[in-house]
């Protein structure tokens, strides 16, 4: 029979359950490090198990460290689970090894040293205790002359970092600028950030949304010249029900159809390209105001840009880089 002074140091030594380690202790004539072994694999079975689950919760933390600091997620399948001490532990220290080595990539995490193995074994191991899908995922990092964090709520699922160019006396400052990162969810600093291909993608939807706009215009005062209200056949499938209700005639009906497509062609065929050009310009402008952090309405003030609010602050002040990471689809 197994010890409860052994039963408690296993537990203590792999964060099993008290059942799994008396079990396994048991099973080895009260040898630790072999009770350790057995519950390792069984983490792998679990693990391996349950690898096609989806993990969407999990615990998500920054850490600064100098000049440098990183986001980790280590996800899970349950909230009551992510919520856990032992697994947001878990995840300080694989966050804590990972800035302590400056690690750059997710597989260089994976492959640190912890406990008698790798952090991903340590993951694996967790899981086999949970009997969850586990996964470490979001890893991002930055590096600056002064780094700012911020962790929403506190509730270890959305996190942000950002740095700036040189440090403030304020240090309100730069934890602004990063709730901003979390609440307004930008894609890059500023337009000259945003990737060439999501430029031209941008300003070719823009394109095609503003010739279809033009052209929907021209059918609508066509339709409205003919005497019949455009919401009224929007749809053949309105169309249909309001000749049903008595609102339009089988003959209007058929006429729109009709100007729909003729007015439609000639339209298409007849766009100033210049209009068009300049209204898709406006859009893409607005894209780039809405989507790239400088440009973007300071939440604190509606009346500033996020630039503006730090040449407030310093005329030399500056976003250099961040990073944004949560469990949730927005």
């Amino acid at each position: 029979m197994a010890d409860i002074k052994d039963i408690k140091k296993l537990r203590e030594m792999t964060g099993a359950g008290m059942m799994d380690c008396k079990n396994a202790l048991e099973e080895t004539n009260n040898d630790i490090e072999a009770a350790i072994e057995i519950i390792r694999k069984k983490g792998q079975a679990v693990a391996a198990k349950r690898s096609d689950r989806e993990a969407s919760e999990g615990c998500v933390l920054v850490k600064i460290d100098g000049n440098f600091a990183a986001i980790i997620a280590l996800k899970c399948e349950t909230d009551f689970v992510a919520n856990n001490a032992d697994f947001v532990k878990l995840t300080q220290d694989i966050l804590d090894a990972a800035v302590a080595a400056r690690c750059k990539t997710l597989d260089e995490v994976k492959a640190l040293p912890m406990g008698k193995g790798t952090v991903q074994d340590a993951v694996v191991d967790r899981s086999g205790i949970t009997g969850e899908k586990m996964e470490l995922d979001g890893y991002n990092v930055i590096e600056g002359e002064a780094i700012y964090a911020y962790n929403h709520q506190n509730k270890n699922t959305l996190c942000t970092m950002v740095a700036l160019n040189k440090a403030v006396e304020d240090a309100t400052v730069g934890k602004n600028v990063a709730m901003q990162v979390a609440s307004a969810a930008p894609v890059a600093i500023d337009a000259d950030s945003v990737p060439q291909e999501v430029k031209d993608t941008e300003l070719r939807v823009a394109i095609e949304k503003t010739k279809e706009e033009q052209v929907q215009k021209a059918v609508e005062a066509a339709i409205r010249k003919a005497g019949v209200n455009p919401a009224h056949v929007d749809s053949d499938d309105h169309i249909e029900s309001n000749m049903a209700k008595g609102w339009i005639t089988a003959e209007q009906a058929a006429m729109v159809r009709e100007l729909k497509v003729k007015v439609a062609e000639e339209k298409a065929q007849n766009l100033p390209e210049q209009m068009i050009q300049n209204i898709a310009q406006g859009r893409l402008k607005k894209f780039f105001k809405e989507n790239c952090l400088l440009e973007q309405e300071f939440i604190w003030d509606k009346n500033l840009s996020v630039e503006q609010y730090l040449k407030s602050v310093d005329k030399e002040l500056t976003v250099t880089a961040f990073r944004r990471f949560t469990l949730r689809a927005e």
